[in-house]
Parts: structure tokens; C-alpha cells; sequence
């Protein structure tokens, strides 16, 4: 408990607000007709972070307009991209149209539409919800589209995660559908000597490649490794096997390899079937596999036993060998370089709190779970100092620890902040796992920092240098920024009920995907 919470200071009760609605107990066709064996982990260099400091009370009724004003924040967002880019991928809030050059290309794919469809429908924003479903199921048509090469991993995060996550929240076999065209496209990527699938697809050919930087032409970790969740739930749900024999092939060859220190490295060659450049990280390109493989044993309602040995072992070596402590006492992954430490994190790796957090909850008897949950504490107060330290009390995108300087960036290429949710999410988990107040507070922290610094009248934007009293706009408003930032937020101050950790898993693009076997919207075939 903390002192906080022993000092009388605190104690929050959160009642629904009429603008929400909840995914608790088992109700009609939709969750929201309720709207009302293990390794053992080495030791690391860490004691125990000091508890936060005072934190004010707040009553339920602050609470409740906080959230609110978050909603209000989604519909800024949505009203503005329906203005000035309906159809197209992104919003460019300041120059009000369309932005073109995304990860996405100039396909109309309507990315912000498939990606914050779900936001809405948790928000109970239900007009902008049937405005964005009419879009995709009228115009919306992948057969269409003219030859252009898109991220496989891109399209199943943002696409068949955030359709799939329709579908189980509303019953609505039109997801479904268009989820399984759009997994039929990725899968010629999969042609591989290896069946580890190639980074690019053409949706009009079937061809597919790697990126020409990626270590010899692998194919990235971080990217092959973050199709678990959808695919098998994919399968689930049409009857169709093949979609989780493709992933659980990609498990089966990583497990089977020799990982350099219990380490696994962030390429692969689909040829080879070698590793690549001997570069490992808990950011940019090796992140959210291991995030999946917690997961997809958390969506097996803990069955998927190999998924968890597999996490369990990764994080051995993982704390080992790239948890660092400044002389600040602050925690941080640094990554590895041919066994050679670079002392930076990236703000991709800040889910690293949450995930942490997460693991702790799903094996509370574990000997590792005291662990998980001190070394995710303080990976979530490093995050929020990177956030802290700044002018804008917004985060870079990659941060360092030297003797000088302690979770700062130091390059103009790591300065800048595109609307990402890591740290948020991490709140967010923590706020549920542990109740702790000070989670609440950062997390509002972040809203006033985004009003103040990348709202604009057409939208939000993100920020080229977040150190700068005045910084200078990016002009994106980012898919993501919808489908993770808001909604992370939004969950921060509702209830539990409000997709329960005991019934939803989410995705890495946070898409709530339901548990198998105590979800009963997981919606499975029948057979």
C-alpha cells in the first residue's frame, strides 16, 4: 500500500457516468447493452522506488469530468478528420486534408476510420460509431485498390485487430468479414523458405519484401511477431485454421532456435532462417512480440502454456542483461549492440510498465510476479520523468542516461512527440493493478499537456521538439492517437467493469480482444 494510501489521503470510488458504457457481465448480443512451471528470474540492479508523494483527493465527480472532457477531446478529433479527410488515412489538423504520407501511402484505406471505430463505440458515441461502420461496409473495398506495397503489420494491428475487436464488442458479422479480406491479403507474405512472413505485401499482386535496411533483408521482430492475438481469434471465429497454423509455425521456429543469452534478436533472415544483426531492444523493433507472447497466453484463458514458458524465459534474460539503474535510481532497458549497451530507451518501449504490471496480475502465486510488478513501477516513473523534464511536459521519442544527463534526449531526431500512448497505457495498467492515485494524476497531466500544446481548431497535432517553449507542429494527427491515446485515457478514469482485465486482452494497437472460454462475446464458430 502506499503511503498515500496509508496517510489517509486517498480513497476514490468511481460510479458510471451516463456518457459510458460498460463490458462487464454477460447481457444480450452486445457487452454494451450493460451501459449501465515457471522460470525463475534472475537477480537485477534495482531496489525497491520510493512511494509518490501527497496526491490530493479527488471526488467522483471531478473524476467523471475528466473523463468527459476526454471524450470531448475524441469528438475534436473525429469531427475534424470527418471534415477535412474522411476516407483518406490520417488528418493533417493544420493544413485541414488529408495525409498522404503515412506508412500507409496514398491507398484510401481509411485507417483513422478502422482504427478509432472501436474508441467510439466504447465512448458510447454512437452516431459518429454507425457514420464510420457505413463507411466500411459501403465503401470500404480492399479488391479495388490500385497496386501499392502496405506493412503487414500495420494492416493486422490497426485493421484486422481494430475490425476483430468490432465485431467481438457488437456481434456484427460485417467485421468479421472485412477482417478476414483483409487477412486473406496478407497472406502471401507468408511465402517464405522459413514461413516467417516478409514485412511488405502488395494487395493487388500477392508480392511481398523486406525492407532494404533491415539487416540484410530480414524481416523484423517486432513485426512477424505481433500477429498472435488476431490470427488465432481470427481463426476462432470463421472456422478457418489456417490463420493460426501461420503464427503458431513462427512460434515454433523461434522457440527451436539458439537465442544469444536467452536474448532475441530484433531480425531474422525469412531465407536463412538465421538471426540477423545481434541488436535487441524493449523499444522500436522488438517491443510488442514480447508483449504477444504474454498475451496470446492470456487470451487462451493461460492454456497457451508455451506462450507463457516462452515470455517467462525472454524476461529472465531480458532483466538480466538490459535493465539498467541511473545514479539517479531511475530504471531503464537499455539495448544491445553486439553485447555492447546503449543507454537510450525509446518512448515505444514505455508499454514496458504496463506489460510488466500485467504479467504480475496474470501470476500473482508467482515467484516472479514480485518482480514484474517492482521493475514495472519503476519503468512507469522513469517514463513520466521523461515527460517531466521537458518544456512541454510531453515525452521524445527516445531517451538517454548519461553521467549528465538522465532521461533526456540528447539528438534533434529523438526530440519529437507524435501523439504516442506507451506511457499512457502503462497508467493505465497501473492505475487498475495497483490503485495507486499518482497513476490518475500523471494521466491527467498528459491531458493538459496535449489541450495546451497539440490541439489545434482543426484537430491535434504532434510536436517536433517537445523541449521548446513554442514547438513547432508536426501537422499528423495520427491514427493512433484515437485508437490507443484516448482510449487509454478514457479507460484511466472509469471503472474496472469498463472492459474488465479478467474478460479482454488488448491488442498492441490497444483493440480489446475478447478471453476465451469466460468472455462470452469471444464469438467463437461453431463447429
Amino acid at each position: 500500500m502506499t503511503k498515500a494510501v496509508t496517510s489517509g489521503v486517498l480513497s476514490v470510488v468511481v460510479v458510471m457516468a451516463w456518457t459510458g458504457v460498460y463490458l462487464s457481465k454477460y447481457k444480450d448480443d452486445s457487452p454494451l447493452d450493460t451501459a449501465k512451471n515457471e522460470s525463475e528470474l534472475v537477480s537485477f540492479p534495482y531496489t525497491e522506488v520510493e512511494d509518490v508523494s501527497y496526491v490530493p483527493y479527488i471526488n467522483e465527480t471531478e473524476i467523471l469530468r475528466r473523463r468527459d472532457k476526454i471524450k470531448e477531446m475524441m469528438k475534436h478529433a473525429w469531427d475534424n478528420y470527418v471534415r477535412y479527410a474522411w476516407g483518406k488515412n490520417e488528418l493533417r489538423p493544420i493544413s485541414k486534408r488529408g495525409h498522404s504520407a503515412s506508412i500507409f501511402g496514398t491507398l484510401p484505406l481509411g485507417a483513422t476510420i478502422m482504427d478509432g471505430l472501436d474508441t467510439l463505440y466504447i465512448m458510447g458515441m454512437d452516431d459518429e460509431y454507425k457514420q464510420g461502420r457505413e463507411w466500411i461496409a459501403n465503401e470500404f473495398d480492399i479488391d479495388s485498390l490500385i497496386q501499392s506495397d502496405v506493412s503487414v503489420f500495420e494492416i493486422n494491428i490497426r485493421f484486422v485487430g481494430g475490425l476483430l475487436s468490432c465485431f467481438a464488442l457488437t456481434g456484427d458479422v460485417l467485421f468479421k468479414e472485412k477482417a478476414q479480406q483483409i487477412a486473406d491479403k496478407l497472406i502471401p507474405a507468408f511465402q517464405t523458405p522459413t514461413g516467417i512472413p516478409n514485412a511488405l505485401v502488395n494487395f493487388k499482386t500477392g508480392t511481398s519484401k523486406n525492407y532494404g535496411w533491415a539487416s540484410g533483408g530480414s524481416s523484423i521482430l517486432s513485426e512477424f511477431g505481433t500477429l498472435h492475438l488476431e490470427f488465432a481469434y481470427l481463426s476462432d471465429v470463421t472456422g478457418n485454421p489456417l490463420y493460426r497454423n501461420k503464427v503458431d509455425h513462427i512460434r515454433q521456429l523461434l522457440q527451436s532456435m539458439e537465442k544469444p543469452k536467452g536474448l532475441y534478436p530484433n531480425y531474422l533472415n525469412p531465407k536463412t532462417g538465421k538471426w540477423g544483426q545481434h541488436h535487441m531492444s524493449m523499444g522500436a523493433l522488438g517491443d510488442s512480440f514480447y508483449e504477444y507472447l504474454l498475451k496470446a497466453w492470456i487470451q487462451s484463458n493461460k492454456e497457451d502454456n508455451e506462450a507463457r514458458q516462452m515470455f517467462d524465459d525472454a524476461m529472465a534474460a531480458v532483466l538480466k542483461h538490459m535493465l539498467n539503474k541511473s545514479s539517479g535510481g531511475l530504471l531503464y532497458f537499455a539495448e544491445l549492440k553486439f553485447d555492447r549497451p546503449e543507454h537510450k530507451m525509446d518512448h515505444l518501449g514505455c508499454f514496458s510498465g504496463g506489460l510488466l504490471g500485467l504479467a504480475s496480475k496474470a501470476l500473482p502465486t508467482s515467484s516472479s510476479s514480485g518482480r514484474y510488478m517492482d521493475v514495472a513501477k519503476g519503468i512507469t516513473n522513469t517514463c513520466h520523468e521523461s515527460y517531466d523534464r521537458t518544456y512541454t511536459k510531453l515525452g521524445p521519442e527516445s531517451f538517454r542516461f548519461t553521467e549528465n544527463v538522465e532521461a533526456k534526449a540528447l539528438k534533434t531526431s529523438e526530440k519529437y512527440y507524435i501523439l504516442r500512448p506507451e506511457v499512457i497505457e502503462s497508467y493505465f495498467y497501473m492505475w487498475r493493478l495497483t490503485k495507486d492515485p499518482i497513476y490518475r494524476e500523471w494521466g491527467w497531466e498528459a491531458v493538459q499537456a496535449l489541450e495546451k500544446h497539440c490541439r489545434t481548431p482543426g484537430g491535434y497535432t504532434g510536436l517536433k521538439n517537445v523541449y521548446n517553449e513554442e514547438p513547432l507542429q508536426d501537422d499528423v494527427q495520427q491514427s493512433f492517437f484515437l485508437a490507443e491515446t484516448l482510449k487509454y485515457l478514457y479507460l484511466l478514469f472509469s471503472d474496472d467493469s469498463l472492459l474488465s482485465l479478467d474478460e479482454w486482452v488488448f491488442n498492441t494497437e490497444a483493440h480489446p480482444l475478447p478471453i476465451k472460454s469466460v468472455n462470452p462475446y469471444y464469438r467463437e464458430a461453431a463447429v
